[in-house]
């Protein structure tokens, strides 16, 4: 592919449509799939800044709606959806199968970035499709939401935390205890649960573009 490929995806997954944002550079060395966390969506700016990152290394994104309008605005006043990790897993491997189909992406090892609740699903559809999956990055995430899935993870996984979101460092610690995957625990200094403070999501932008860089193309 000798220029970049960038659009709109449309998939069934169930019921539902998504819709998510496509972007393939030319000479792609692999594909990372981006599974948002509590209330967000495919417009989060966090998740835009790290898939820029990993662009410039290379790397494809896919920017995924994980909920369609309708369940967002049920969401905003439940809050429940987003912490349905089985549903969300469910449509990240939806999503991975449009990747393994699509052309533009085809035979590319593929990496899941997850941010708060969307690492669990991250992390269950990582041990629901082994032979997919290369590796996960998770941002301010919660691991511990995979439950029982975490022994069965083999993707090379890493967990992004900020030092001050001490509770999260917690549920981090001993989600990692758990996995049956390869694994590091990387602490931010100074940040908190959003990585707001100046430089710290850049810092966890450098170090998803490294993790998959290096896993992403091992695999390849």
């Amino acid at each position: 592919m000798s220029e970049t490929v960038e659009r709109e995806v449309r998939l069934r997954a169930g019921t539902a449509e998504l819709v998510g944002d496509l972007v393939v550079p030319a000479g792609a060395a692999g594909v990372v799939l981006f599974a948002h966390g509590s209330g967000s969506s495919r417009h989060s700016p966090r998740n835009r800044l790290v898939a820029g990152a990993l662009r410039r290394v290379g790397l494809a994104t896919l920017l995924l709606d994980l909920l369609t309008p309708a369940e967002e605005e049920r969401d905003r006043v439940s809050a429940e959806l987003r912490f349905d990790v089985a549903l969300l897993a469910e449509r990240l491997i939806a999503a991975t199968g449009l990747l393994l189909a699509e052309p533009a992406t085809a035979g590319l090892p593929l990496g899941l970035f997850g941010a708060s609740t969307g690492a669990g699903a991250a992390l269950i559809a990582s041990a629901e499709r082994p032979e997919t999956v290369a590796a996960v990055v998770s941002r301010g995430g919660r691991p511990d939401l995979a439950g029982e899935h975490l022994g069965r993870v083999r993707a090379p996984t890493l967990l992004i935390v900020g030092g001050r979101d001490q509770l999260v460092l917690e549920l981090n610690r001993q989600a990692q205890a758990r996995l049956g995957a390869p694994s590091r625990l990387e602490v931010v200094p100074g940040a908190t649960h959003l990585f707001e403070e100046p430089g710290a999501l850049e810092q966890v932008a450098r170090l998803a573009a490294a993790w998959f860089t290096e896993h992403l193309r091992a695999a390849g």
